[in-house]
Formats: C-alpha cells, sequence, structure tokens
C-alpha cells in the first residue's frame, strides 16, 4: 500500500499564472508559503503548486497574491536536464485535488482550521 497525501494551509505567494490548451484544459500555478514553527523561531517554506481543470479556472477567479488558502492533493517531482551543464535537476510540485479560498488577514481569526472542516 501506497499513501501520497499532501495537505497544506498558507498564502499564495504570486497572482495565478494561467494556460489554456487548445484541448480545452486549463492549468494553474501558484506558489504557496506556509510558516513552519521550530523551537526557537518560526521559518517559511514555499511551495509550488499546480492546478487543472475546474480547480484551474477557480484559483485563476478568486485567488490573489496574500491569500489563505488550503490545498490537498499529491507530491510529484519534474525533472529535467540542465542545459548549461547537463547535470539532472528536479523540484517538487504540489498537484491539487481540493482547493478550500479562506479568510482574509482579517478574517483569519474567525477560520476553523480542523480537520474535521476540511
Amino acid at each position: 500500500m501506497s499513501i501520497n497525501i499532501v495537505t497544506l494551509i498558507g498564502r499564495v505567494g504570486t497572482d495565478p499564472d494561467m494556460k489554456y490548451f487548445e484541448s480545452g484544459s486549463v492549468k494553474c500555478k501558484l506558489t504557496l508559503a506556509v510558516n513552519r514553527r521550530t523551537r526557537d523561531n518560526e521559518h517559511t517554506d514555499w511551495f509550488n503548486l499546480e492546478l487543472w481543470g475546474k480547480t484551474a479556472q477557480i484559483a485563476g477567479d478568486y485567488v490573489r497574491k496574500g491569500k489563505q488558502i488550503a490545498v490537498k492533493g499529491s507530491l510529484k517531482f519534474d525533472t529535467w536536464s540542465d542545459r548549461a551543464t547537463g547535470a539532472n535537476r528536479s523540484t517538487p510540485v504540489i498537484i491539487v485535488e481540493q482547493l478550500q479560498l479562506l479568510g482574509s488577514k482579517r478574517d483569519e481569526a474567525d477560520v476553523d482550521l480542523s480537520p474535521e472542516n476540511f
């Protein structure tokens, strides 16, 4: 048995990068900043998100830089060969299956982030 599930809540780092294909498919790319607390302080981790279809269209219509969102999806690695050095490179990407729009900074105190509500 294998499990590949990623759940993140954070703030969008860029406005949606939308791509429309002749086939009718829609793709959206976003970055997401998620704060990670350590014993001494807090660090920000950045994640690349990829959304497709209706979920991508919703993100394009309603998501903007700074908006707080919750996503659920799976992890994949994009790989390529570096043109300059020929070295193999990779970067993690979250393939988003579920998108939830959360409140603004003003509304953050009113959002219930318990697992039952996601």
